[in-house]
């Protein structure tokens, strides 16, 4: 993965941000929007794009654009480096291969824990029952 050229191959949209901002909101476009397509990448090999394929399918459109949005700050130029930070963070962690859980047994103290609070349980559920005489 080779920063530089992915930051070159981002493309920023500036729109108007949405929320509470009085009149100011009206006028200044401070929100950003971050495209990146995954497929036209130079910057990734074939075999990260096609793990991050699989991992971000969520976060994809149907053309294999990832899209991210800043509204955090009032600054455009501040929201753009939010941006950045979080498809970094994005592609970072969709690139990470996960280790293969192993399987463990339930710990014969657990089971037994369990039991006992299933027989307090019941003779607590008999207690309330009517004697019969």
């Amino acid at each position: 993965m080779d920063k530089a050229l992915l930051i070159s191959e981002v493309s920023f949209k500036a729109v108007r941000s949405s929320g509470p901002g009085g009149q100011n909101v009206n006028k200044i476009a401070s929100k950003v929007i971050l495209s990146f397509d995954l497929l036209l990448s130079k910057g990734l090999t074939e075999d990260e794009k096609a793990l991050l394929q699989i991992k971000l399918a969520s976060k994809l459109s149907q053309e294999n654009i990832l899209l991210i949005t800043s509204q955090e700050d009032r600054s455009q130029i501040k929201n753009k480096e939010i941006a950045i930070k979080k498809f970094f963070k994005i592609l970072e962690n969709g690139l990470k291969i996960d280790k293969p859980r192993k399987e463990t047994k339930v710990p014969r103290g657990i089971k037994e824990k369990r039991l006992n609070a299933k027989k307090v349980m019941s003779v607590l559920k008999q207690n309330r029952k009517k004697p019969n005489f």
